[in-house]
Parts: C-alpha cells; sequence; structure tokens
C-alpha cells in the first residue's frame, strides 16, 4: 500500500549558487560518500538529484521531524539503480509509519533535476 509520494524538483544553477555562497552547504547536505564517485568530485548535476531525493522522500514522509539530512544517503546499486539508505533515526520514523520499501527515480536535463520518491508498507 502506498504510505506517500514525493516530487522534487531543484534549478542546477540555483543549486550550484547556493554551494558557491555557502561553501559549508554541501557538507550539510551529503556524507562525505555521496559527494564523490571512483575518488572524484560527484558532477553537480549528480548532487542536485540527491539533494531532490532527499527532499522529495521528506515530502513523501509527510512530515521532517527528526530527519537529517545526514541520517540518509542516496546510494546506487552495481547497475546504477538509485536508493535511498536510511540511519537509525529516520529508520525509526519510518518504522514507525510502517513504511516497508522505499522506490526512487531521479534524472536531470535541461538544467533541472528532478527526483520522485513512493515510500509503501506491507499490509
Amino acid at each position: 500500500m502506498i504510505v506517500g509520494i514525493g516530487v522534487d524538483l531543484v534549478d542546477i544553477a540555483r543549486f550550484e549558487h547556493g554551494l558557491q555562497r555557502t561553501p559549508a552547504l554541501r557538507s550539510r547536505l551529503f556524507v562525505e560518500s555521496e559527494q564523490e564517485k571512483d575518488g572524484k568530485p560527484m558532477p553537480l548535476r549528480s548532487l542536485a538529484g540527491r539533494f531532490a531525493a532527499k527532499e522529495a522522500f521528506i515530502k513523501a514522509l509527510g512530515d521532517s521531524t527528526g530527519v537529517s539530512w545526514h541520517d540518509m544517503r542516496v546510494v546506487s546499486d552495481p547497475l546504477g539503480n538509485p536508493g535511498l539508505v536510511l540511519g537509525p533515526a529516520t529508520q525509526a520514523i519510518a518504522d514507525a509509519k510502517g513504511i516497508t520499501a522505499i522506490h526512487l527515480s531521479m534524472s536531470h536535463d535541461a538544467g533541472m533535476a528532478i527526483a520522485y520518491v513512493i515510500v509503501e508498507s506491507t499490509p
């Protein structure tokens, strides 16, 4: 059963401006493993997509109370499919809402990044 749906759209240029204006923002939003890929800095469009994914997940939850940017990570499986890994505090919130599955889709094009999240529970 679907518990919630969230979507977020990020203007990549605006996101870049925010990171330039506030250099510490990158480390506040992302854990170290989200900021690099194969030892190289993550492309800006990918970071914007990861930010959109976290925002979309919070929207799907319906409430951001108790959720920390560092208590969820956007990851990719060996085939490149995105997923969310929750830390203990956010996992406890998801458990309390009966969430048993998180589905994430991300894309970027034409200067925008988008993420769509569906959270489900098992009846």
